[in-house]
């Protein structure tokens, strides 16, 4: 009797331990992602989220989609996440400019109420640039000529409501300049529309202006990080050219819908955290000007909402009013 009870107990144990494993595995992801970002495709911001898409789709074995809906502010592209099944298949490119969003726009999605944070993916700053044939050669200058003719000087920027578009609006209303603001649909316009002398200074990301900038067709005027990016050392901060106080970097996550299932949400940062700090990874990203940067969802949680905070103030304080 004790030979048999022995026998049955090492049998159980020997299931379990063959069984372990295969109950441990994950069911997700088990058919293609989506990932929707507001971004036009081509963008450095677009250019980052395909490295990742990418090295997640070999991770998963399965398709990561990068769906681009550009336009409203980001809140087609909010929407289209906050309005699809909450199972981890259809998530958003959320990061900076929702944060601004929520001041700025009527009908954004408030991360805080409707997004649940996965993990945050990286971080890039702003430059002011001129054509290399402007007069200009810094920033004063720029804020010079500006003051000396009012309403005449124009501002380019991605679509209303990103990042570079609010630091464009925040840089017009510390210097009180009687300056336009031109938001173009995507990097490729603002490039074009600068080249041709169509607008009279940029605000865009390092990665969206670094041909233009190597070939010596763009000036670089300022940075938007306290301080200065190692591919651009002689580019001044935007305080060191005359700006005191201004600074403004942005930043990118993925989130999903707010009832995405805990399975999903786990899976995707533990799959993301080791890519991104993948040193190839973090190269191909500094090639563009971001920085590679993995948060936890709750440590992301965190900076949305004091991102929130701050940039409701500043928008209050600008006196910009909600679309």
């Amino acid at each position: 009797m004790l030979r048999w009870a022995g026998l049955v107990a090492v049998t159980l144990w020997c299931c379990t331990v063959v069984s372990a494993p295969v109950a441990a595995q994950s069911s997700y992801p088990s058919r293609p992602i989506r990932i929707v970002t507001p971004l036009a495709a081509g963008s450095a911001s677009d250019i980052v989220l395909r490295i990742l898409a990418e090295k997640l789709s070999n991770r998963f074995k399965v398709p990561v989609i990068v769906q681009n809906q550009p336009g409203g502010g980001g809140v087609i592209a909010d929407r289209a996440v906050t309005n699809a099944a909450a199972d981890g298949y259809t998530i958003g490119w959320v990061g900076n400019n929702n944060a601004i969003g929520v001041s700025l726009f009527k009908d954004a999605a408030d991360p805080r109420k409707e997004f649940r944070p996965i993990v945050g993916v990286s971080e890039f700053a702003y430059l002011f640039v001129t054509n290399s044939l402007s007069p200009f050669k810094n920033l004063m200058e720029w804020m010079e000529a500006a003051r000396a003719k009012p309403n005449t000087l124009t501002v380019g920027t991605s679509n209303a409501g990103t990042s570079n578009y609010l630091a464009a609006l925040l840089f017009k209303s510390l210097e009180k300049l009687d300056i336009t603001i031109v938001p173009y649909r995507g990097p490729a316009e603002l490039t074009v529309a600068l080249l041709r002398n169509d607008i009279d200074l940029v605000v865009n990301a390092y990665g969206g202006l670094r041909p233009q900038i190597e070939a010596g067709k763009i000036r670089p005027l300022a940075v938007t990080s306290a301080n200065r990016i190692a591919d651009l050392p002689d580019v001044p901060t935007m305080k060191e050219a005359g700006v005191p106080d201004f600074v403004v970097t942005s930043w990118n996550a993925l989130y999903g819908p707010k009832d995405m299932p805990d399975e999903a949400v786990d899976a995707l940062s533990r799959a993301a955290t080791p890519i991104l700090d993948d040193p190839d990874v973090k190269a191909r990203f500094r090639e563009v000007g971001f920085d590679a940067q993995a948060l936890s969802p709750s440590a992301l949680d965190q900076r949305m909402r004091s991102e929130i905070d701050r940039w409701s103030k500043v928008i209050a304080d600008a006196g910009i009013p909600k679309q």
